[in-house]
């Protein structure tokens, strides 16, 4: 996966800024020749105050903002040249137009609206978009050009188009890639004279060595000669050390997921299309999800908490709380907190393993929170602190995720977000000693098909799903 860079989410953020002030700017200028440049005849009465059209300029800004949004104008890094992206500018301020004009005339207001005025911002506002968006498009090019690379991109081949790749991505500042170097995908393959022998780190052979040992990225498959069984093994390995896989194509046909398109000064890269959770703005909200209702679950669950509590120091000796490892977003380990429901001795024994039902280390009051999923409460913490989600692939315990990345395709990819309190899988009895091949597909179902009313769905099916829940 490619590595989020706040200098992208800035960048879309001040386009956003930029867009809205173009057109707010575009509307006021309409505004002022309309009633206060003397170029036209005025046939009725000027309206006194202009605070109308400055409120309609705000609304129409934001719908705007909305309407660029909906056709990627904010997508980053934005690749190409400048001349690709008028062809979408122009419509989206043509559909911007149709909508502000449709809302304006369909409210009734006193003083009536100035329909010349829609006729004199649409010119304003195009020329106002396109130079602020010529201008914040050179300026990212020359801060790209001063800052650090930080995406570390490993080439599968050494020929002529793995050497035109590296060009590629050596005059586009904005990927604020690097490439490490280049795997041969045979011993006696041919090496591409702009390609250094120094930067030849070895063959396909070595893949996963290399990754264990770099931190890569991206890794991109130039050679497609590979044969079909080298390019699942390629996968895998990207799989388990989170790095995101792409390729020059010849024929593309190991991926069951959604495919999307990217060309580089005219070399096409084909990869796994984006999940909903890639875009910052869904990011965003679903943290403002998380944030309100942890407070509100935290606010709600102190009661049960303090009986908890209680309950728990009476009948087994031990702290309340229970504090595990667990792995996060990115793979990252994170302190997880719950009730305590077991022994303190509860894996002495038999080290890490999953709970069973009627399982003899549980206590009696544990056993009564686990049925109604109340030891997991605590984690409104772990949310609140960013550690977790209310939704989401549950957190597992690094002795599992070192199990099951080796053996269990794509299992890595349910740690793309963060984890959550519940998930899809455990709505559906998936908790527990059950499938875990099941439990990853509905996991990754969750991360492709994400959305709001999808957590709410989850979020409401918890409170009435019991099943496995020992």
């Amino acid at each position: 996966m490619r590595r989020r860079d706040t200098r992208d989410v800035a960048a879309a953020l001040i386009a956003a800024a930029a867009d809205a002030g173009a057109v707010f700017g575009g509307i006021l200028v309409a505004t002022w020749i309309r009633f206060d440049a003397g170029w036209i005849p005025l046939l009725h009465p000027v309206p006194e105050s202009r605070d109308f059209y400055v409120l309609g300029a705000a609304v129409v800004a934001l719908i705007f903002v909305l309407i660029f949004r909906s056709l990627g104008l904010y997508e980053r890094p934005q690749t190409g040249p400048f001349s690709a992206r008028v062809p979408r500018l122009v419509r989206g301020v043509l559909l911007g137009m149709l909508v502000a004009m449709a809302i304006g005339f369909s409210v009734r207001t006193e003083p009536p609206f100035a329909r010349l005025v829609v006729g004199l911002a649409l010119p304003a506002i195009l020329l106002f978009v396109l130079v602020e968006r010529a201008l914040l498009f050179r300026a990212e090019i020359a801060i790209a050009r001063r800052t650090r690379s930080f995406d570390r991109v490993l080439v599968i081949g050494a020929d002529a188009t793995a050497g035109r790749l590296r060009r590629a991505m050596e005059r586009e500042p904005r990927l604020r890639a690097r490439v490490l170097g280049f795997l041969a995908t045979r011993p006696d393959s041919p090496r591409a004279p702009a390609i250094a022998e120094g930067e030849v780190l070895g063959t396909l052979a070595d893949l996963e060595p290399l990754l264990k040992r770099e931190r890569v990225d991206q890794v991109i498959l130039a050679d497609p000669g590979v044969t079909h069984a080298e390019r699942v093994e390629v996968m895998l390995a990207c799989d388990r050390h989170l790095a995101a896989f792409r390729m020059v194509p010849d024929l593309f046909r190991i991926l069951t997921a959604a495919v999307e398109v990217d060309t580089l000064e005219g070399i096409p890269l084909l990869g796994l299309g984006r999940w909903p959770l890639d875009v910052f703005w869904n990011r965003l909200l679903k943290r403002i999800e998380d944030v309100a209702g942890a407070l509100v679950g935290l606010l709600l669950a102190a009661p049960v908490l303090a009986w908890a509590a209680v309950r728990i120091k009476r009948e087994s000796p031990g702290p309340v709380f229970f504090r595990q490892v667990r792995c996060g977003e990115g793979g990252h380990q994170f302190t997880l907190y719950k009730l305590r429901t077991m022994r303190v001795d509860a894996e002495e024994q038999s080290g890490p393993v999953w709970t069973v039902e009627d399982d003899p280390r549980c206590t009696r009051i544990g056993a009564r929170l686990r049925r109604w999923n109340l030891d997991e409460l605590p984690q409104f913490w772990n949310v609140l602190r960013g550690d977790m989600s209310l939704v989401g692939p549950r957190p597992e315990r690094p002795f599992f995720v070192e199990k099951f990345r080796e053996g269990i395709g794509r299992y890595m990819w349910r740690h793309q977000c963060r984890p959550g309190m519940t998930g899809w899988a455990q709505v559906n009895g998936l908790r527990g000693n059950t499938d875990i091949e099941e439990r990853i597909r509905h996991d990754l179902y969750y991360l492709e098909n994400w959305s709001l009313t999808f957590d709410f769905k989850i979020l409401l099916k918890t409170l009435f799903t019991r099943q496995n829940a020992y």
